[in-house]
């Protein structure tokens, strides 16, 4: 689990609510059952005319992919492929064709048994690009489900607020309870844009984080590949896989690589 998003949303929903408090406000006043029920179920509904009931079929993953953290370490990556890099160019690339097959990576695994079977380079590289197109186009679905419902949710808001208005204009004979129920009327302007911008946005800009993630480390093994494929030297391949590295890997690298001088 993700904590950082737990704790982003909790902590932007804490800070609207105790700056509401902090002010005079009541906790209590914010809590409008009506509002809450036009403003979400006004964007449930507007996201699901506007996505395929496929595409809506995914919100689960897409959920998971928002609030489940996957640790990755293309150091590791970078370390195993120049390993197999070392033993193709000692024993040959069938000598690898066990070690893929149990590869727990599916991506790593496709390619290097397409390098095993002698599949051209070209080709291989070609299957493995398509398969990371393939994968960056369902997270960017994934992605836009969330930001449909950011953009939808201050709409609801809006057309909540106004229904509210029109409720108490109708309502007139009791000027005591014209304000009270003004303050209701705009709660669902307040649902609206705090779920948009602390939420649906965030989250939408999280699975995009993830997914760029994602394709960078395929995008590294599919360099590796190539490389091992190619009969490479495993040490110039471990330095062309570096540039894939964030700033404290390769600090760590250039550290472990001042130690063995």
């Amino acid at each position: 689990m993700d904590l950082t998003t737990i704790i982003g949303i909790l902590f932007g929903l804490g800070a609207l609510v105790g700056g509401y408090v902090w002010d005079g406000g009541h906790v209590s006043a914010l809590i409008v059952p009506s509002a809450a029920l036009i403003v979400l179920g006004g964007t449930i509904g507007a996201v699901a005319v506007s996505f395929p009931l496929a595409r809506l079929k995914e919100i689960g993953k897409a959920l998971s992919m928002g609030f489940k953290e996957t640790k990755r370490d293309p150091a590791i990556i970078i370390e195993e492929l120049v390993d197999m890099a070392t033993i193709a160019r000692r024993e040959g690339v069938l000598a690898l064709e066990q070690r893929a097959q149990e590869h727990s990576n599916a991506f790593l695994k496709d390619g290097l048994m397409m390098v095993v079977d002698g599949t051209d380079p070209e080709l291989t590289r070609q299957i493995l690009e398509l398969e990371m197109d393939a994968l960056e186009h369902k997270h960017e679905g994934y992605a836009k489900i969330f930001e449909a419902a950011g953009g939808y949710a201050p709409t609801m808001g809006i057309i909540g607020t106004v229904m509210g208005l029109i409720h108490v204009l109708g309502n007139l004979s009791d000027p005591s309870s014209l304000g009270p129920a003004i303050a209701v009327a705009f709660t669902a302007t307040l649902y609206g844009v705090s779920t948009a911008n602390v939420i649906y946005l965030p989250l939408a800009n999280k699975i995009k984080i993830r997914s760029k993630e994602q394709i960078s480390e395929m995008e590294l093994m599919l360099e590796g590949i190539l490389a091992l494929q190619a009969g490479e030297n495993p040490q110039l391949i471990k330095k062309k896989l570096a540039s894939f590295l964030h700033d404290k890997h390769k600090e760590g690298e250039v550290a472990d690589s001042g130690a063995e001088e």
